[in-house]
């Protein structure tokens, strides 16, 4: 795996002049870039190098950034800022809804694009942050594959309990507040959703779900991961 100092962000766009402005400019300010075309390529990049932010068009041949972003996001916390050429609200939503962490409508000014991507890495953890593996107990889950295993055995885990575990054992020991984790899992409905997510989630990694060990509410404030 690769480990450096500079955020890595890769670029993903069919757009060949767009992906070498880019690499071009984020080189410049302090990025260390990776580019992919595709889905696909950026799939098999994903694969070797922990990056610490994508910039994903939503729009390209073959596999669509929204379903990227939707798969990525079963697996891999990483955040995503999403380019489109499309600005409707719907569609911004759909976006936030798939995974996406922040949405920038093309044509845009690069100095908006720098400041959207250094926000996000102030409120996200850098990949290399997270543990490969986070001990609960008799159960274990795997951040990069997104998986929890339970004595042993595999625990079924829908998309959102995958994205919200990984957000908590990314900033282990820090309090997120409901707010926070809505906007880093994409979770719908509300914090009464984030309440019934983290609720279900206990049912798979706690002894006593009533009386939590790991995932803890901290009243008031938010939720906290707490590993072995």
């Amino acid at each position: 795996m690769i480990n450096t100092e500079q955020p890595h962000v890769l670029v993903v766009d069919d757009d060949d002049r767009l992906r070498q402005l880019l690499s071009k400019y984020l080189s410049e300010n302090g990025f260390l870039v990776s580019a992919a075309p595709d889905a696909a390529d950026a799939r098999a990049k994903l694969g070797g190098i922990q990056f610490d932010v994508i910039i994903l068009d939503l729009m390209m041949p073959g596999e669509s950034g929204l379903d990227f972003a939707k798969d990525l996001r079963r697996t891999n916390p990483v955040p995503i800022l999403m380019l489109t050429a499309m600005d409707e609200p719907e569609d911004r939503i759909e976006g936030l809804e798939r995974g996406a962490d922040d949405y920038l409508a093309k044509p845009f000014e690069p100095r908006e694009l720098l400041l959207r991507l250094n926000n996000i890495l102030k409120r996200v953890p850098a990949a290399q942050d997270i543990p490969c593996e986070v001990q609960l107990g008799d159960a274990v889950f795997n951040t990069e594959r997104g998986e929890l295993l339970k004595d042993g055995q595999l625990v079924r885990l829908t998309d959102i309990e995958i994205a919200l575990l990984s957000v908590l054992a990314g900033r282990a020991g820090e309090v997120i507040n409901r707010d926070l984790l809505i906007e880093m899992t994409g979770a719908t409905g509300g914090g009464r959703a984030v309440d019934v997510q983290v609720t279900r989630l206990r049912r798979k990694i706690e002894q006593d779900p009533k009386l939590p060990r790991y995932l803890q509410t901290v009243r008031g404030r938010g939720y906290v991961l707490r590993p072995d």
